[in-house]
């Protein structure tokens, strides 16, 4: 009897453990279902989108080929040959000495692309960078400094009443024509957008129980202006400005289309197809090549900044 009651217990032991053990195993599945899922770097959500992925692959290739215009480059951008007008090498009369072809001074086209890309995007990145960097000061003092508020907002409105291309002339007519005052231009131009947008994001964030908690502890301003309210803004000010960049690299061209750019015969691309716009009868190429060219560095910058505002932006994550 004493026999069976123990090989009873004996069986009943591992029964009466696997509840138990399916129950442990329940409440960790529980606890993991619970827990919040790690946030991915924001790199890793960018390369899911192929469009992102597409449009920087451009970018790195239009870039790249800028900087490296002096090596790669088949021929001299300034020097003239006598294929004048020659067509790009997709028709029946082009051949592979100029790929692109050559323009209405024999100059070929394919060296002057390089070499019109870099100058094109070198205007683009610093006005960017120094309308960036100054209207986002700006705004961030405005909002950090309620006093300096209304004098920041209205030097705002009066740069906001003068047109790019009105300010461009006007910088060229006491500068005269060249890629500096357009980049003054560009870069005046970018100010006050990107000082409304620094404004009205560092607005939102002053109100936050954080600067109040960090004001308690003693924190001086520098260290409220760098940790907290320059650290939780500079993600939508990136995201703006590269939204910005196209824009400027569009109205950048439009100056030097109206002559108000780099000086002959240096090569830029709303110039160029400033130049060819005589011979689009005759030959097309010479201006609708640069223009094509505009057209995909601002849409693959456009559709990237999209892109970079989806996965930095944290309210319009899913």
């Amino acid at each position: 009897m004493t026999a069976a009651q123990d090989s009873g217990a004996t069986k009943v032991g591992p029964d009466t453990a696997a509840p138990t053990n399916r129950a442990g195993a329940g409440a960790g599945a529980e606890d993991q279902m619970d827990a919040p899922m790690p946030v991915r770097p924001w790199w890793q959500r960018l390369a899911q989108d192929p469009a992102a992925l597409v449009a920087a692959a451009v970018l790195v290739i239009i870039v790249v080929c800028a900087i490296a215009a002096p090596l790669i480059a088949p021929h001299d951008p300034f020097a003239s040959s006598r294929a004048v007008m020659q067509p790009p090498v997709w028709t029946d009369r082009g051949n592979w000495l100029h790929p692109m072809g050559t323009d209405g001074q024999g100059r070929d086209m394919l060296s002057r692309l390089f070499y019109g890309t870099r100058l094109t995007l070198i205007i683009g990145v610093v006005s960017v960078a120094v309308g960036g960097i100054l209207g986002s000061l700006m705004g961030l003092m405005a909002a950090f400094r309620p006093a300096l508020d209304p004098w920041v907002m209205r030097l705002v409105d009066v740069m906001l009443s003068f047109p790019a291309i009105l300010l461009g002339l006007a910088l060229v007519a006491v500068l005269g024509p060249g890629a500096g005052p357009v980049i003054v231009a560009l870069a005046i131009a970018t100010i006050p957008d990107c000082a409304r947008i620094a404004r009205s994001i560092a607005m939102s964030i002053m109100k936050q129980e954080y600067i109040e908690a960090g004001r308690a502890l003693g924190l001086s301003n520098a260290a409220l202006f760098s940790r907290y309210l320059l650290r939780n803004c500079i993600s939508s000010i990136m995201i703006f400005i590269s939204l910005r960049f196209g824009q400027i690299i569009l109205i950048g061209a439009a100056l030097s289309f109206l002559g108000l750019g780099a000086r002959p015969p240096t090569a830029e691309l709303g110039m160029m197809a400033a130049q060819g716009r005589d011979f689009l009868l005759f030959a097309p190429h010479i201006a609708v090549i640069p223009s094509v060219l505009i057209f995909v560095i601002v849409l693959s910058a456009n559709v990237l900044g999209d892109a970079l505002r989806d996965v930095l932006d944290p309210r319009l994550r899913s």
